[in-house]
């Protein structure tokens, strides 16, 4: 969408409403007068007037041919158009003008010796904004331009300007942006967009509230106002239409416009500049918060010469600062492209995956480790490719972890899960317990205790054979409330096991009120346990070993490899194992070859 380029006022600060010399002398401060007129005599006393007014900016032609083309340059303010001329009439360049978007709603005043009504008529009807008769009063025409422009003035700052923060908002970026295109490919220059997020903003809106993230966003939106305004970067620029803007996007969303850089590195000075600005805390409702920004830099006409490539492409470069970890920028690259149309194109097979049936449940054995006898497997999600093949788990997860599938493929799975578990027991199959993963996104959904109650229910399954795995990170988010949560899964009759045990963040006072039935001990703790090591690891794995007999749980090692990790395992009393050792990750069918006895571990 094309939109006229609002008057250049500064944004309103913390009083939008100016009192009224205080927006006049705005006006003639910054206002640009566009006056067309054949007769160069008009156009000279006309300036010299608004000139002793004040006004200072001028396009001035008396070539009415030339008209069109130079509102597109300039983008006037107002246009003070004469109605009769030779060739192109002052109808039709009113005409022109309200028939492109872009300029339709520039004010015109027109300029006419004729007191007709009919005439009058039809330049309202085209869209005039206003009359001046000819010979021109200069007191008449100083308060007509004023009115004019003061009028324009508050729709722009209602239209153009976001009112949280007085900034530039989404309709002003785009007509700068669009303007600022143009003239870098008329004069041959290069400029550069900031797509600026903060990091993890919606955790602080939510933990703060709503009225008290609006005060944040604010105070963001004025550092990055100062960093903006005193930033030397950009070298001497003669043209402060070039200068850096800053505009609020929508929500926790900005951007930086340069205009005019006179090499790439000038972007990420900005940008590093801007970063810094948000280190020192910020006192909202009595209290310091801390908050950081991710940005994504493209660079134009190097990485586009259209307005949608360039946000696209910053786009891009900000999804990758994210994924870094925020707190940094980064610069578009076609590596960059080419990894996001991979995304791009993972993420569509994604979505399509569960509808066409092309996931799959792996199952890795787990075994007791006194006997060595097969009590349970892990499920493990397998995708099918059907043009790439088997996609491994680390590739594809955090993509559906990132747009949300993870919820449904996650449902999927405990769906999947039961219903093996009833097929086995009606193949008259010894019943084994059967663990599934559930990532954080998928816990914390409010349907997940219906979805796994559906779950068990479709099926028939006895809950005692199904456990919920969690990594310990996840348990220990709002510990309090997933309490509650995991006591309700527990109602279902499930078994429950904390995973990946001595990697997060562990409170003790917690894990003793959490209600578990196994802990998981990470595979990192047995790398360096040998018949030969100096066992680095071994203290921790006893002391993990204890603690969880202590709390009554029972306890798995997962990725034991060699004999010796089993050994040491043993003689610790580890409840149970699983790894390669034992057995690699399985498709059903192999694992109903070894629950039925045709096919013998590799114990």
């Amino acid at each position: 969408m094309n939109n006229p380029k609002p008057t250049n006022f500064d944004p309103p600060t913390s009083d939008p409403q100016r009192t009224g010399t205080q927006s006049d002398s705005r006006i003639l401060r910054t206002a640009k007068v566009m006056m067309v007129d054949d007769e160069p005599i008009t156009l000279e006393v006309v300036r010299a007037f608004l000139e002793d007014a004040g006004y200072r900016n001028f396009i001035v032609t008396s070539e009415p041919k030339e008209a069109m083309d130079l509102v597109a340059s300039e983008r006037p303010d107002v246009v003070l158009l004469d109605l009769v001329m030779p060739e192109v009439s002052g109808f039709d360049i009113l005409k022109a003008m309200r028939a492109d978007a872009t300029f339709r709603h520039i004010p015109v005043i027109m300029l006419t010796s004729a007191s007709d009504a009919a005439t009058k008529l039809q330049a309202l009807e085209l869209g005039a904004t206003d009359f001046l008769g000819k010979p021109v009063d200069p007191s008449e025409l100083i308060l007509r331009t004023r009115n004019t422009l003061a009028a324009k003035a508050y729709v722009d700052r209602v239209t153009y300007f976001d009112s949280l923060t007085g900034l530039h908002n989404r309709q002003m970026f785009v007509d700068h942006m669009d303007w600022t295109l143009r003239q870098v490919e008329r004069y041959n220059r290069a400029g550069a967009l900031l797509h600026i997020n903060i990091d993890r903003f919606k955790n602080i809106n939510d933990a703060l509230g709503p009225a008290l993230g609006d005060q944040l966003l604010k105070a963001i939106a004025r550092r990055f106002s100062e960093c903006i305004r005193t930033s030397d970067t950009l070298g001497q620029i003669d043209d402060k239409r070039t200068l850096p803007s800053l505009s609020r996007l929508g929500s926790d969303e900005f951007a930086v416009l340069l205009g005019q850089i006179d090499k790439t590195e000038s972007a990420a000075i900005v940008a590093q500049r801007l970063i810094q600005a948000m280190t020192p805390p910020f006192n909202i409702g009595g209290r310091d918060i801390f908050a950081t920004c991710s940005i994504g830099i493209a660079v134009f006409p190097a990485d586009g010469k259209e307005r949608d490539a360039v946000l696209q492409r910053a786009a891009i470069a900000l999804h990758v600062a994210k994924q870094r970890g925020g707190n940094t920028h980064c610069y578009f690259s076609k590596d960059l492209n080419d990894r996001s149309l991979q995304y791009l194109s993972l993420q569509t097979d994604l979505r399509r995956a569960i509808d066409r049936n092309e996931f799959q449940l792996f199952y890795q054995p787990k075994i007791d480790t006194r006997s060595r006898q097969l009590v349970g497997a892990e499920a493990l999600l397998r995708w099918n490719h059907p043009e790439r093949g088997m996609v491994g788990p680390f590739e594809f997860i955090p993509v559906a972890e990132e747009t949300g599938l993870i919820v449904p493929i996650g449902a999927w799975v405990i769906e999947e899960a039961c219903r093996q578990i009833t097929a086995w027991q009606k193949n008259g199959l010894a019943p084994v317990k059967i663990s599934v993963n559930v990532s954080g996104r998928q816990f914390r959904e409010n349907n997940f205790l219906a979805t796994v109650r559906g779950a068990l229910g479709q099926s028939a399954v006895d809950p005692e054979y199904l456990q919920i795995e969690l990594t310990e990170s996840i348990l220990m988010q709002n510990a309090s409330e997933n309490i509650r949560i995991l006591g309700q899964l527990k109602d279902l009759g499930l078994r429950l096991s904390i995973d990946d045990f001595g990697t997060g963040y562990s409170s003790l006072s917690y894990l003793g009120q959490f209600p578990l039935d196994e802990l998981k001990i990470d595979r990192s703790f047995l790398k360096v346990i040998d018949d030969k090591a100096t066992r680095k690891s071994a203290p921790i794995v006893v002391a993990i070993i204890a603690l969880a007999h202590s709390l009554d749980l029972s306890v798995v090692a997962e990725g034991v490899e060699t004999e010796a990790q089993w050994k040491f395992l043993h003689d610790q009393e580890c409840n149970e194992c699983q790894g390669y050792l034992f057995g690699k990750p399985v498709p059903v069918a192999d694992f109903t070859a070894l629950l039925s006895g045709k096919i013998r571990l590799r114990a």
